[in-house]
Parts: C-alpha cells; sequence; structure tokens
C-alpha cells in the first residue's frame, strides 16, 4: 500500500511504458491461494508526456530484469511477466523520462499572469535525480496541473473541441485551456483521456453544466440556461466534439458519462 505502479502498453499502439498510479490497498484472491489484488487510486492516475520506450537513449532497457548480454531488452521471460518489481532508479528514470515537459512556446501557459478562475502558471517539470526519485512530486497539483495542460493542449492541437478555433494571443500561446472531464475534486485523474481543450468561456460553461458532450460526441446545451442565440456563436455548426487524431488519446466514455450525469445534470438540464 502507498507504492505506486507503472503500465506497460504493448497492444494498444503504444509500445511503452504510458502511466503511474498509486496503490490504495491490497486485498487476498478469495480463489488462488498466495495471489492478491491490488486496488489503484483513481484519482492517482498521471498520463506520461510522452510515451517510454523499453529502453533509454542509449538503447539499454530500464529494467535490468529485461536486459540482454549487452544491456539491450530482450523478448520472451521477465518481458511477458504481467506484473514486475522495479527498483528506485529503474522507476525514477521511467517517471523521469515520461513526465519531462515538452519544450518550445507550445508547452507554454496561454496566461503569463495567473487570473481568477482561469489560471495556468507555467510550471515545468523539473527532473528529479535519477536515484532517490521524490515521490511528492507524484501528488504534487503544481506538477500535474502543468502536465496535464500541456498534454490535453497538445492532443487537441491547440484548438478549442466545441467551438473548433485555434487562435493564438500576441505572444504565440493558444488561446485554450485544458479542462477535466471528471473534476480533480470528484477523483478526476490527471489522465489525457480526462480531458479535453476549450477556450475560457466554454471552459467555465463546462465545469458548471452548463454544456456537455453526448455518447456520440454532440454537445449538449441547457436550453433553459444558455440562450440559443449564445450557444449558435460558441458552439461550431457541425456540434460535435473535434477529437484528438490519435483514438488513445479521446475522451473515455466513463469519464463523458460521469460529467453528463454528475455535472450537467446537475447544473445544467431542465
Amino acid at each position: 500500500m502507498g507504492d505506486w505502479v507503472i503500465f506497460y502498453e504493448n497492444r494498444r499502439g503504444a509500445f511503452g511504458y504510458t502511466t503511474v498510479q498509486k496503490v490504495r490497498g491490497v486485498a487476498p484472491d478469495p480463489d488462488l491461494p498466495d495471489h492478491f489484488y491490488a486496488w489503484l487510486d483513481p484519482a492517482s492516475e498521471w498520463s506520461f508526456e510522452r510515451v517510454v520506450p523499453r529502453a533509454g537513449p542509449d538503447g539499454v532497457a530500464y529494467e535490468h530484469s529485461l536486459r540482454g548480454p549487452e544491456g539491450q531488452p530482450t523478448s520472451g521471460g521477465a518481458n511477458v511477466s504481467a506484473v514486475r518489481r522495479l527498483t528506485a532508479g529503474e522507476f525514477a528514470q521511467i517517471v523521469t523520462f515520461g513526465l519531462h515537459a515538452s519544450d518550445g512556446p507550445e508547452a507554454l501557459s496561454r496566461l503569463e499572469v495567473p487570473q481568477p478562475g482561469f489560471a495556468e502558471q507555467p510550471s515545468p517539470f523539473e527532473p528529479a535525480p535519477l536515484t532517490g526519485f521524490r515521490p511528492d512530486i507524484l501528488m504534487s497539483r503544481k506538477y500535474r496541473d502543468a502536465s496535464f495542460a500541456r498534454q490535453v493542449k497538445l492532443a487537441y492541437g491547440y484548438r478549442c473541441a466545441i467551438s473548433g478555433l485555434a487562435l493564438r494571443n500576441g505572444g504565440g500561446r493558444p488561446e485554450v485551456e485544458a479542462a477535466h472531464i471528471r473534476p480533480v475534486s470528484d477523483g478526476g485523474p490527471d489522465h489525457v483521456r480526462n480531458g479535453i481543450a476549450l477556450s475560457g468561456t466554454l471552459h467555465w460553461m463546462f465545469d458548471r453544466g452548463l454544456i456537455s458532450v453526448a455518447e456520440d460526441y454532440s454537445i449538449l446545451v441547457s436550453d433553459n440556461k444558455v440562450p440559443r442565440d449564445t450557444a449558435a456563436r460558441l458552439i461550431s455548426p457541425e456540434g460535435r466534439l473535434f477529437l484528438p487524431s490519435d483514438p488513445r488519446l479521446r475522451p473515455h466514455p466513463d469519464y463523458l458519462k460521469y460529467h453528463r450525469e454528475a455535472v450537467y445534470g446537475a447544473g445544467g438540464m431542465h
């Protein structure tokens, strides 16, 4: 309990380490002796900013148990184990690489100075030492918020997913924000599939349940609280969510369902 696990995907197009999540509890398997279930904390899930391959830039596998004679990743053996132990050093290397912030103007916040309600202060990820990784970083809102914002904006091409507009301010920063679909206050994770890129006004409306997204990605509007002419100006004529080109980055149906029922249903529907 309290440890962290790293997920490795090898069948859905990622082929690398993709996510980190905290173990909330451990319980014995009722059917298999000496087997256990690890219960993970949903709110602790954090998607990496980049997929981490099995080997580092030097071609050496991050995990010692997967190294061949020259350090290259092997196939078979420990490689196919469902669960493997990581040393502190291995864990630190994978997480540091996976959460390293992107460089360049696209990674910058849209705001230089925090504004009430829409603060997205530039907070680049500071790589921890490869030995003695600081676990407090993994639960830090400062790092999580900045990383989540970068991932979501990049996934949507810095375009608002509801209006379809890709505007930039005078400094070249994209005028778009990262919105959690299931709010952090309700246990929503900092995973790119729990986010959509929205303009400031639409972000505000989405958080307050005035708009939502249907199962088929069509935009739902609370007609009794949002005038039709206002909705027509804010929402694209298609009336559907603009999705990331990569299916792995698209909103998860469970998060959209939660927003419709717990946020839109509570604040916007008549």
